[in-house]
């Protein structure tokens, strides 16, 4: 066995905003799903809703870093108890050796779900039963596709002018067809973190989750840029169904590593020339359990990894030389687009201080985060405020505002500011 490390946050799901002192039990789960017992007890969260750094034992990492038919993750019971709301219980939060698991509780979801689609199984319980992921459970492979969409007028899609990163991903939880699954309204990093720690081991090399990251951020902007399934009358963006798109497994935890890749490249996809526009469906599959010719494979991109490959030449690999990686100009849902420069101590201009406002609202929710003085100019105040956003917000904690901190200030300053905010489960 190795060590695994976990940090929980606990938020208001209707408010968006950290819950304090929140009691958190930790419990283990043997193979056959039974409850072993209590790991940690009483835990209290702090300012932030956070409980940081526990330590869990996992298996030894040889199991993920190769197939195997031994489980490379350990399983736990997370479960929530706050004063005046059900208490929340995550059975099945995944714990790999080495690296941290990040796994949010939303407190007070239920409260818009008919009792009788609760996920409930103790009187005053809320259970989330995560699934197991999918390189090791049984789930249907992808049905192959066509990885470019015809766009001309008889085919009747209506697409956009240019790829754009939607704030929100409509996710079907299930099949197409099954018009009883529920559709939960996701914003698009947390969707690509939640597919990616859902599909890969982030004990995988960094360029192999760069690549997947990548090709799992086309696939979902192939899907929004052709409006593939609101064009056949679906109320939706994709599903969780395997056989058609991507697993998302709804409350399941994520991973740091994975987290801190997605919001470096969230905007990156793929091009294959000669469409001038649109990102490649960049369907893949185990490499193992079922086979995909012409099209990625997972543990192939691990062991390209081990190489020493770059996620180019990856994914170039898999979908041919001549494939072209792009960005989205356009980010929806957010005050202010990233200038296309670091912000760090020493700058002094408007964009310092579209900064300096967002934290310090986002500071009404997240105490712990320094206020500061709204003038434009980036001195310590400023770059110690940033780098306690960093740390609750598992971003390396460097004091400089870069792409991925510049959007994940503009995320929570939207989240925690918003006034009407759109219904999570419809």
């Amino acid at each position: 066995m190795q060590d695994g490390y976990l940090t929980i946050s606990v938020i208001n799901d209707a408010t968006n905003r950290p819950i304090e002192n929140a009691t958190i039990n930790i419990y283990g789960i043997d193979e056959n799903q039974n409850n072993t017992g209590l790991v940690f007890e009483n835990l209290k969260t702090d300012e932030s809703g956070q409980v940081r750094n526990l330590t869990l034992s996992a298996p030894d990492i040889q199991y993920s870093l190769e197939p195997s038919n031994i489980k490379p993750y350990s399983e736990y019971i997370v479960e929530t108890i706050v004063d005046g709301f059900e208490t929340v219980l995550i059975r099945g939060t995944q714990i790999l050796p080495v690296v941290e698991a990040l796994q949010n509780i939303p407190v007070g979801s239920q409260q818009n779900i008919p009792r009788n689609k609760r996920s409930k199984k103790r009187q005053n319980d809320v259970i989330y039963n995560i699934a197991q992921h999918t390189l090791w459970g049984n789930f249907p492979p992808k049905i192959p596709e066509s990885s470019l969409k015809p766009l001309s007028a008889p085919t009747g899609f209506v697409v956009l002018d240019e790829p754009v990163v939607p704030e929100f991903i409509v996710v079907h939880d299930g099949l197409p067809t099954d018009s009883s699954a529920q559709n939960y309204w996701i914003p698009f990093r947390d969707y690509i973190k939640n597919v990616a720690s859902s599909e890969i081991y982030s004990t995988w090399p960094d360029q192999t989750i760069y690549a997947n990251v990548i090709a799992i951020i086309s696939f979902t902007l192939n899907r929004v840029f052709t409006e593939w399934y609101r064009n056949q009358g679906y109320q939706f963006t994709i599903t969780s169904s395997t056989a058609y798109d991507h697993k998302y497994i709804h409350n399941r935890n994520v991973f740091d590593n994975i987290s801190v890749i997605v919001d470096e490249v969230f905007n990156t996809f793929i091009r294959k020339p000669p469409t001038a526009r649109q990102p490649l469906l960049a369907q893949y599959c185990d490499g193992v359990k079922s086979q995909c010719p012409n099209q990625m494979t997972q543990w192939g991109s691990k062991d390209l990894g081990d190489q020493g490959m770059s996620y180019q030449e990856i994914l170039r690999f898999f979908y041919g030389g001549n494939i072209v990686f792009s960005q989205a100009n356009i980010v929806s849902g957010v005050p202010v687009s990233f200038p296309g420069f670091t912000l760090q101590v020493g700058s002094n201009n408007s964009y310092v201080r579209t900064i300096q406002n967002q934290l310090n609202a986002i500071s009404n929710s997240y105490p712990a985060i320094e206020k500061v003085r709204e003038d434009g100019i980036f001195g310590p105040t400023t770059e110690a405020s940033v780098k306690k956003f960093q740390e609750v917000f598992n971003l390396p904690q460097s004091g400089v505002v870069d792409f991925r901190t510049w959007y994940a200030i503009s995320r929570i300053y939207v989240a925690t500011t918003k006034i009407a905010s759109l219904n999570p489960v419809i």
